[in-house]
């Protein structure tokens, strides 16, 4: 592809995918839904790649929706959730089901959906002058790509309330502050940052990380009897795991673990 708008790297067990189109802010098209969520699966398949990182091109995370790529820009009557259908939610899904620890690094404003996409995932780092912004109010649509649900659980209803009814910027550091992100770091250490947390986990039992992931996915609809049951099943596949065997063997060798993430 000779203007691929998602590039891919890997290295020491990291892949890193970039939002590439710099000069649209990173605009989500139907092609980059499709190429996304394709470097995405293909991430997951890669016995080598551990961790993922998300992150964009130039000045922007991700401007949201490219609305000229949208039946509006033609003045016709717009099916919206057709788009949300066959590229927001099975992108989302697929971040929050990925059996691989992903961060989103963002490097600049992530407004409407983008925002959201960048929730999704595991770890948020965004550098001190990025913002979010729930742009939908704006165009006359709402939160999606999983807003609505998102933002109560993490920074509460009146905020939830607030961000998608104003659509102002929300800052990085006031993000942080509501627990949307996980930290917000200087401009100039924000690659830095984020490369040093992935080369971590990139090292961590990420088969048992994979398995968390699942569990608190399914904390907040389950009751506590549920949610028992459901870390007793998934203790059990983690403890036959190879790296439940090498990190108690570690640890009574009084060694660093050496894991391999592999389920068996």
């Amino acid at each position: 592809m000779s203007n691929p708008t998602i590039l891919s790297s890997h290295s020491g067990g990291v892949t890193r995918l970039t939002l590439n189109r710099p000069d649209k802010l990173n605009a989500f098209t139907r092609s980059m839904h499709a190429e996304l969520r394709e470097a995405l699966t293909a991430a997951g398949h890669d016995g080598e790649c551990r961790v993922v990182v998300l992150t964009g091109a130039g000045r922007a995370f991700s401007a949201g929706q490219d609305l000229a790529d949208t039946d509006a820009a033609s003045g016709a009557i717009m099916d919206a959730g057709k788009m949300l259908q066959e590229a927001y939610n099975p992108l989302i899904k697929l971040i929050t089901t990925l059996e691989k620890p992903v961060i989103a690094a963002v490097n600049g404003v992530a407004a409407g959906a983008a925002a959201n996409i960048a929730f999704a995932c595991d770890l948020v780092y965004a550098a001190r002058s990025a913002s979010f912004l729930q742009a939908f109010a704006r165009i006359g649509l709402i939160p999606d790509a999983g807003g609505t649900w998102v933002l109560p659980r993490l920074a509460g209803p009146m905020r939830a309330r607030g961000l998608a009814m104003l659509a102002e910027p929300l800052p990085a550091e006031t993000a942080e502050a509501w627990g949307l992100i996980w930290k917000c770091v200087d401009d100039d250490k924000l690659e830095a940052e984020v490369a040093a947390v992935a080369a971590k986990l990139a090292t961590a039992p990420t088969y048992a990380l994979a398995l968390a992931k699942q569990a608190l996915a399914a904390a907040s609809t389950n009751t506590l009897a549920d949610q028992l049951d459901l870390e007793r099943d998934l203790q059990r596949l983690a403890g036959a795991s190879p790296d439940a065997r090498e990190g108690i063997r570690a640890f009574l060798g009084k060694r660093p673990p050496k894991y391999t993430g592999r389920k068996a």
